[in-house]
């Protein structure tokens, strides 16, 4: 349930359709013809994860690990593109998250399984909230769609290749901003740049990250995510 009630069809959702639809041109399209859509795991995942939600120090902490068990014939349908497919949900979950305001204890995880009880067009879902160990968890995503892991070590941002985040960006410093453990998730600090460093298009000193932030050095924009 999101602020106002279940929305399961979220700008998140939206955007995870438009992307199936590429998704399954040209060869994936035969599969798609009948039997369970991806549309409709998307649809039960956001609904799994609104009714899983609790109220955690930081704010709404919603569920990040996610088994879907389907019938062995889906399951066989979605063989040839699982990989692309378990991105494309994990992708929809931080988005659906995101539109509504919640963040994550640890990584986004779906895994995608067959159970012979299961008849076609059916799914079961378990989802649960599970804790990253070692502190928090977090990545900064980069225009090239990396991602960069972040830890307890803090991450640098800048030109020289020393740098956590190297970036051939005339516009960057050497050293331009560090992204550090703080206060239960993580925090930018620009460390004296040149040219300053941004936060949702407003100039920073340090802030708080929270999930979805574009934080912009230079001409670059990263965007950090909680998982």
């Amino acid at each position: 349930m999101n602020k106002a009630g279940y929305n399961v069809d979220s700008m998140g959702l939206q955007r995870f359709e438009r992307r199936l639809e590429r998704l399954v041109e040209g060869a994936f399209a035969k599969a798609f013809r009948s039997g369970l859509q991806p549309v409709e795991i998307g649809r039960r995942l956001a609904r799994e994860i609104d009714a899983g939600r609790t109220l955690g120090v930081r704010g709404t902490v919603a569920p990040n690990h996610f088994e879907v068990w389907l019938a062995p014939e889906d399951h066989e349908r979605f063989a040839g593109f699982h990989d692309a497919l378990v991105r494309e949900l994990e992708e929809s979950i931080r988005e659906h998250a995101r539109d509504e305001g919640y963040y994550f204890t640890g990584p986004v995880e779906v895994t995608l399984g067959a159970d012979d009880r299961r008849k076609r067009g059916d799914m079961k879902i378990v989802a649960e909230i599970v804790e990253s160990e070692g502190g928090p968890l977090g990545s900064l995503v980069l225009p090239d769609g990396r991602r960069v892991q972040l830890g307890e070590a803090a991450a640098v941002i800048g030109r020289l290749p020393d740098c956590a985040v190297p970036l051939s960006d005339a516009q960057v410093s050497r050293h331009h901003a560090e992204i550090r453990s703080a206060n239960g998730g993580f925090q930018v600090v620009d460390l004296g740049s040149t040219n300053g460093t941004q936060v949702n298009g407003v100039k920073i000193t340090s802030q708080d990250l929270r999930d979805g932030d574009v934080i912009t050095v230079g001409n670059t924009t990263i965007v950090y995510e909680e998982s």
